[in-house]
């Protein structure tokens, strides 16, 4: 970090005038205000020292041989927009001072000088510059502060993040324990959600929420008798029913705890269909929450191209046309289109 205000220099001021007598007159007055001056008697000469040495302000004539005031004011302000430049003129050149102060001069001197006012417009200067200059300091120091603290803020988030995704892991695996037919079934209906999810443009805050809420959406399963879900033979519609019980239950599992807040909906509602013939709750349309009619058609079409104690697994073409026959009456026919058109079900 640069050096802080109270670590502040003398003030240095470089005077320029092509009458000498002038400068020195300056000089002198300035130097007992406890201010450090270096002369120059023409633009050219002044930047020399300016390129060379460090200058809090400069008071310039304005009228000058080889470069006059207003070139070096241009000059020295493309280099230092914020230095100080006081500007000295005779009661003819008004014009001039008009397009000085346009160009950047903090102030301006009417010649002859007065060099109680010349020693009151510069100490005003000078202390403008001074807080100028521990604004800067300070606005320097609370950007790096707040650089710090959002690095740190972003690693403890990272964290976060890992432990709940470890977290969600572990509980997926509790799920396929209970039925290896079904593992791989979670991450790849979270994969296909996603594919499905970034073609409707959902933000990076969404896509997140939505992944976890594909992982989970068979948390309810985790309850169910062993002996139901590896049944060998189809199910009793009594059986069926409390299979169906799963998206109640895998609410309730997650309900209590703030980071699953905004997958409940998907937990819930996975197993609506579109045309209201669903459960658990009968939604129709676009009152299925929109992620739930997406995870919807993922956890369809990996449960057809997967085997069961019951069934063979089905053909990728077979299951394709099952969807198809589905469109508008179990799944929303602008997802599943997506999902066909797209060929999201590729690896």
């Amino acid at each position: 970090m640069e050096r802080s205000p109270q670590e502040h220099m003398p003030d240095r001021i470089l005077i320029v005038d092509d009458e000498l007598a002038t400068c020195d007159i300056l000089a002198q007055r300035l130097s007992r205000e406890g201010y450090s001056c270096i002369l120059a008697k023409n633009g050219k000469e002044a930047l020399h020292h300016f390129y060379k040495e460090d200058f809090s302000l400069m008071i310039s004539d304005i009228k000058m041989p080889e470069m006059d005031g207003l070139e070096l004011l241009k000059k020295v302000k493309a280099v230092r927009p914020q230095m100080m430049v006081i500007m000295m003129t005779g009661y003819a050149e008004i014009d001039a001072v008009v397009e000085a102060l346009r160009f950047g001069a903090y102030d301006f001197i009417m010649k002859p000088c007065n060099l109680e006012l010349v020693a009151s417009i510069v100490r005003r200067a000078s202390e403008k510059k001074r807080l100028e200059e521990v604004v800067e300091y300070f606005d320097q120091y609370l950007e790096e502060l707040v650089e710090e603290r959002t690095a740190n803020l972003q690693m403890a988030y990272g964290m976060l993040q890992k432990a709940q995704l470890d977290s969600v892991k572990m509980l997926v695996v509790a799920i396929e324990a209970k039925d290896p037919y079904m593992r791989g079934h979670s991450d790849r209906v979270r994969k296909w959600s996603r594919k499905i999810a970034e073609k409707l443009e959902f933000s990076e805050k969404n896509l997140e929420s939505l992944e976890f809420g594909a992982l989970l959406h068979d948390i309810g399963m985790i309850p169910i008798k062993d002996e139901i879900l590896q049944k060998p033979d189809r199910l009793s519609p009594e059986e069926y029913q409390y299979i169906q019980e799963h998206t109640l239950i895998g609410t309730k599992i997650v309900e209590g705890v703030s980071f699953f807040k905004d997958k409940i909906s998907m937990i819930r509602h996975h197993h609506e269909r579109f045309d209201g013939s669903g459960y658990p709750d009968g939604l129709a349309g676009e009152s299925i929450p929109l992620e739930a009619r997406i995870i919807s058609i993922a956890d369809a079409f990996d449960a057809m191209t997967s085997s069961r104690p019951y069934r063979r697994a089905m053909s990728r073409e077979d299951a394709l046309a099952e969807l198809e026959k589905a469109k508008g009456k179990q799944f929303d026919p602008k997802i599943l289109e997506i999902f066909l058109r797209e060929r999201i079900y590729f690896p």
